[in-house]
């Protein structure tokens, strides 16, 4: 290993020599902070730990099935130095779907919260190592052990994977997303040109460390500039607005219906926003009410877009076109090329819906053990992504739909995110979801699900006629299914696949 990639990765240790007193990580829950200094220091001493302990080298596997917790955050930097590689396990899947992912990924060393006992009793994949979160002997315990002070020095290198995220498995097992330093690196690098990162700033992070925006979305890039991370262990709308005002919040990240949960808490209109200079949102565009009522507490709103497996940030509107260009998810960031494709692979022209495909240093070298998705994935140098996007005449960017999502009626393509977005201008309509159902005339035809604003009332007829006003026929859904909340995934989106 060069000198070069050991500059590139190790963040903590630049930190702990410039910043050392400055917190790093403060957890909300159990009202403990750690400076850059301790976190350095700690990630090292684990490291060590893991090594001698359990054997843990370059290219093993560590998974973990718990809530957000700092000690998950000491570990990530402690096998970031081994070489090896954090498996975050999500804790809302099945039995099933968790022995998927340790059969795939093959731990060397399991660690499990208490909470999730039940469930590892129950599973058939056992890994030898099994380490629990808790106890006199368990991971915690490791965390915080009195030691020697020693340097553990970086053994990974830039190209190596330092993160398995697994996806949701939408279409059939779920399969692992390698993370890379390098990935690492460059998404930090772009957010951190795009949203003016400074070590000044402060975020707080709600979203689950299975997920790609609980680790990449601010926390990455908020440690490699050397900004100060304060944990939640779930969303809870009413202590993230408590922390925007005690911890000095400036830049606040969700995803629509969690923004949408904040505004319509009673601390709202009382919550002191000074310090924030603009909320981040990604997932789904923001309606435009939504928007409004966050700038009517002077807190501007930058629409975003990315992915797991590239980045994730990729896309940024600023804040000035959040609404002149409602529904768009701004231009490329730094270091992301950008194409549109057809089905043929040709490029196409201006409004004329196609494909995302992206290239950069940010996307990922492909799939754990799944040659065949990162065959289909990664073609050219150009990841696909299976997003269908349009791109207007000034270069702004919009989101049409999944490519799997759409569906055939009548012989014409329908986007459910094109009927989803106008559905959402009914001042009645809360939540909304369009999905593809078989129809014997027409092959396929949309069916609606919606929420409505405190409980409104809303006839099918009401619904069909506001449609027709502004969408073609063939667009318009057949039927309207009235929830009082739609499915949500662990990001915080609309579950489509509960849906039927």
């Amino acid at each position: 290993m060069t000198n070069h990639d050991s500059i590139e990765i190790d963040w903590l240790k630049r930190w702990a020599m410039h910043a050392p007193r400055n917190v790093a990580l403060r957890c909300a829950d159990s009202n403990r902070s750690f400076t850059y200094r301790e976190l350095f220091e700690r990630s090292c001493s684990l490291a060590a730990s893991l090594q001698r302990k359990y054997g843990i080298n370059k290219g093993d596997r560590v998974a973990v099935l718990a809530l957000n917790e700092p000690e998950t955050i000491f570990l990530f930097f402690a096998l970031q130095r081994l070489g090896a590689m954090l498996v975050p396990v999500n804790f809302r899947f099945s039995c099933r779907e968790i022995d998927h992912v340790l059969r795939d990924s093959e731990p060397k060393l399991f660690i499990h919260q208490q909470a999730f006992a039940d469930a590892v009793t129950k599973l058939e994949c056992k890994p030898k190592q099994v380490l629990p979160f808790e106890g006199s002997d368990g991971f915690c315990e490791l965390v915080f052990a009195k030691s020697a002070s020693s340097v553990v020095e970086v053994q990974g290198s830039f190209a190596d994977p330092v993160m398995i995220l697994y996806t949701s498995g939408t279409t059939g097992s779920p399969k692992g997303a390698l993370i890379t330093n390098q990935m690492l690196f460059w998404n930090s690098v772009s957010t951190g040109l795009r949203l003016n990162i400074t070590q000044n700033d402060s975020a707080v992070i709600f979203h689950p460390f299975f997920h790609t925006s609980g680790w990449n979305v601010l926390t990455t890039p908020f440690f490699h500039h050397g900004a100060k991370i304060v944990l939640l262990k779930k969303f809870d709308p009413a202590r993230v607005l408590e922390l925007c005002e005690q911890e000095k919040t400036t830049i606040l990240f969700g995803v629509p219906t969690m923004m949408d949960r904040m505004a319509r808490a009673e601390s709202f209109a009382k919550t002191n926003f000074q310090s924030v200079r603009y909320a981040v949102v990604g997932g789904e565009p923001m309606p435009v009410d939504l928007i409004n009522t966050w700038a009517e507490r002077e807190i501007p709103v930058r629409q975003g877009f990315g992915l797991t497996e590239f980045g994730p940030n990729c896309f940024s509107l600023s804040e000035e076109d959040a609404i002149r260009k409602k529904g768009s998810i701004g231009s490329p960031n730094f270091y992301v090329d950008v194409k549109i494709v057809d089905a043929s692979g040709r490029e196409v022209a201006v409004n004329e819906i196609g494909e995302l495909c992206l290239r950069g240093p940010a996307c990922t070298p492909g799939y754990w053990r799944n040659e065949g998705a990162t065959r289909e994935a990664i073609r050219d140098g150009w990841f696909h992504t299976g997003d269908l996007v349009k791109r207007d005449a000034e270069g702004y960017f919009y989101v049409v739909g999944r490519r799997k999502e759409m569906y055939i009626s009548g012989g014409e393509n329908v986007y459910p995110a094109e009927v989803e977005q106008y559905l959402r201008t009914h001042s009645l309509i809360r939540e909304v979801a369009v999905v593809g159902v078989k129809d014997a005339t027409w092959g396929e035809v949309g069916r609606c699900f919606y929420s409505t604003e405190s409980g409104a009332s809303l006839t099918e007829s009401e619904l069909k006629e506001f449609c027709q006003s502004g969408l073609a026929k063939y667009k318009v859904p057949k039927s309207f299914l009235h929830m009082a909340e739609l499915p949500k995934g662990d990001s915080g989106k609309i579950l489509k696949r509960a849906l039927s």
